[in-house]
């Protein structure tokens, strides 16, 4: 009786997900939606803004997402993930946040092999050498970026907005 009333509340939450799979959620006609963790590092809220634009983009496209701070993330949150959006300022000498992001993508560098990644994050100065850093690491790891990393300098305006909420889309697509 349980599993019966777990089934109808994913149905009725979910509106036209028939059932889950393997982490995926399959659509009427046989499509799958894909299962996106977006994982990020915020100190000002501008890369998290950023962070729930690129959700609200991916959600749009027909993703299932799942919006977490580095600081509150899993392993599993990648590893179950179908594609992953990681977002980080540029800090100091343009460098990833060495607290919890810096850990963590090491931590979870095995996890990236032929998984569809997304690169973002927010920049006070410097060329945006950073992103290209990461990028390079990533793809080392085996990521397949989606697109070139997105900055934006400062706080994200509408323009940005619209360029986070595209590259949650181009995640979903990929």
């Amino acid at each position: 009786m349980f599993l019966c009333f777990y089934v109808l509340t994913k149905l009725e939450i979910s509106n036209n997900i028939i059932y889950e799979s393997d982490n995926q959620y399959q659509l009427p006609g046989g499509i799958y939606m894909k299962n996106i963790s977006v994982i990020y590092w915020s100190g000002t809220g501008n890369t998290e803004a950023m962070a729930e634009a690129l959700a609200e983009g991916a959600k749009a496209a027909g993703g299932q997402v799942k919006l977490v701070s580095v600081d509150e993330v899993s392993e599993d949150d990648v590893k179950n993930a179908d594609a992953v959006a990681l977002g980080c300022p540029s800090m100091g000498d343009e460098v990833l946040e060495e607290g919890s992001m810096e850990p963590f993508i090491e931590q979870t560098s095995n996890l990236y092999k032929g998984k569809n990644v997304a690169l973002f994050g927010s920049y006070g100065w410097g060329s945006g050498q950073w992103m290209e850093d990461w990028q390079a690491r990533m793809e080392g790891y085996g990521a397949n970026l989606v697109e070139d990393g997105l900055i934006i300098n400062y706080t994200p305006d509408d323009e940005g907005l619209e360029k986070c909420k595209q590259l949650g889309e181009s995640l979903v697509k990929a």
